[in-house]
């Protein structure tokens, strides 16, 4: 029974089942209309609905129709998902950083109950794709957060490292939180990253020097299933080719003269049951290839001047900074063993593709310094890092690390401007790049009447402003790519469905 007002107008019920009632068919309306998409299970955690908006995941997620996606586990059709939890439990998730192939999301589940209190089905709600750019504020504060968390995992990993030192431990050094940066470029490197760790497919690291790939493979190692077993690093490049094989399989008991009479174990059987980290892949001799495809094809090793073969389990992960397809049109690299290792490929962006990084990680880099030094962290004048953020960085985070240490031991304070920044520039042979400007209207740039007409402009209310803006970036876009509203989508760091409703209604 509803109450009315004297004019009429509709009012809530009297009683409270009325009011519950009216209040979770307005609640389940009002999600499922500003959610990027919803789907429900029964008690068994079979999807028996999902509405339009959650429809559009389904290619991403393997699927071309509805009816395929219908009637189908929940665990079997969405990966990684913990709505079986929530059913087993009958406690709600609200909020929660979901990854699959479809893409990131931040994901409420919460159960639903029948009169008795019994859980008969849970309703999953997708608050949010790409949250790297709907929720870029949280996500810079949680990074701050991240960075704090990660100088003492560091600190406790370093101590660690000590006291299992003697025992001939091998563990990874570092996490994704040690992979500064939210930047767009940073966020999908890592997402990227994240998925390969769940996978026991070898992965190949691709990027310029010191872009962080060492790092990157530290941190695969540690999110994967393989954490508690031993990460073993070879770098190719520091190793004489006369040695190379012996350090990748081992040396047999006397099998030369001046052999340890005991032999030695090689890295691949250092890495059984762990990772083995093949750094500078590039610069492996042609001799040795065939030699590594056969132990990746066969997973066991014959040590050198041994007639036994040893079996191994080591998961693989490559890198180099060298054009490996060119290596191979070129003959100086084995077409079988790049095909064998680019199964995983992730490609580490340089430096200077995402500078908005570059803050962050000198705030780091000079943590780091004044831990190192037993003295307080350097302090970058705005004008330092402007300078810094401007530069090409032709050797990525290595030559930044190189460049601000250099400033900071020839310095006389804490402070460090952008004369020193030059000055240490200029001595390694470069020519500092200006930092951007920008003209605004009343710096002087403009001619008079331009600038009467800039701020005449101005005098706008703001959303009609920044509406405006909107529409031009999105017509841009589309064009820049052929109305491909995806690619549209990501290059606006917007989601599609935002996207949709600004196309839908171009003035809100």
């Amino acid at each position: 029974m509803f109450t009315t007002l004297h004019d009429n107008s509709p009012a809530l019920p009297l009683n409270a089942e009325g009011i519950l009632e009216l209040a979770a068919r307005s609640m389940f309306h009002l999600l499922s209309s500003v959610s990027q998409g919803m789907f429900l299970v029964d008690h068994r955690g079979c999807i028996v609905w999902v509405n339009e908006g959650y429809q559009r995941f389904l290619p991403d997620l393997g699927f071309s129709s509805l009816d395929q996606f219908l009637g189908r586990m929940v665990e079997e059709v969405i990966p990684n998902t913990q709505m079986r939890r929530v059913l087993e439990t009958g406690e709600p998730v609200l909020v929660d950083l979901l990854d699959n192939r479809a893409g990131t999301f931040v994901v409420s589940r919460i159960p639903l109950r029948d009169e008795a209190q019994r859980v008969i089905g849970a309703i999953g709600i997708v608050l949010f794709d790409q949250p790297e750019t709907t929720l870029q504020p949280l996500i810079g504060k949680f990074a701050l957060l991240q960075r704090d968390l990660d100088d003492a995992r560091r600190e406790l990993a370093l101590q660690r490292g000590r006291s299992l030192a003697g025992a001939g431990e091998r563990r990874a050094k570092y996490t994704f939180a040690s992979f500064v940066g939210s930047s767009a470029a940073a966020t999908e490197v890592k997402r990227q990253a994240r998925r390969a760790a769940q996978s026991a497919s070898p992965v190949l690291l691709l990027g310029e020097t010191g872009t962080g790939k060492e790092l990157l493979a530290h941190a695969i190692h540690a999110a994967s299933a393989r954490a508690n077993g031993p990460f073993v690093s070879v770098n190719i490049a520091a190793v004489p080719d006369t040695l190379l094989e012996a350090e990748f399989f081992g040396v047999a008991p006397g099998a030369y003269t001046g052999a340890d009479r005991k032999g030695r174990d090689g890295k691949f059987k250092l890495a059984d049951g762990g990772t083995l980290f093949l750094d500078e892949i590039g610069d492996m001799p042609l001799s040795l290839q065939a030699k590594l495809l056969r132990a990746l094809q066969e997973g066991e090793i014959e040590p050198l001047g041994s007639n036994q073969l040893v079996p191994f389990n080591a998961r693989l992960v490559a890198a180099t900074s060298r054009d490996l397809m060119a290596m191979v049109q070129n003959g100086q690299f084995r077409e079988d063993l790049f095909y064998r290792l680019h199964v995983l490929p992730l490609r580490v962006p340089p430096l200077r593709a995402r500078r908005s990084d570059i803050p962050a990680l000198v705030e780091m880099l000079a943590e780091d310094l004044g831990l190192r030094n037993g003295t307080p962290p350097p302090e970058l004048l705005p004008d330092a890092l402007a300078l810094l953020v401007a530069q090409p960085w032709r050797g990525n985070i290595r030559e930044l690390r190189n460049v601000l240490e250099q400033a900071v031991l020839g310095s006389e304070s804490r402070a460090i401007d952008a004369a020193q920044i030059e000055r240490v520039l200029r001595a390694a042979g470069l020519e500092p790049t200006a930092p951007a400007t920008h003209a605004l209207p009343g710096d002087g740039a403009l001619s008079r009447p331009a600038e009467a007409a800039g701020e005449a402009a101005l005098l706008r209310p703001l959303a009609e402003q920044v509406a405006a803006l909107e529409r031009r970036a999105i017509a841009a876009a589309l064009k820049a790519h052929g109305g491909n509203k995806q690619a549209v989508a990501r290059q606006l760091g917007i989601s599609r469905a935002t996207l949709y409703a600004r196309l839908e209604n171009p003035d809100k």
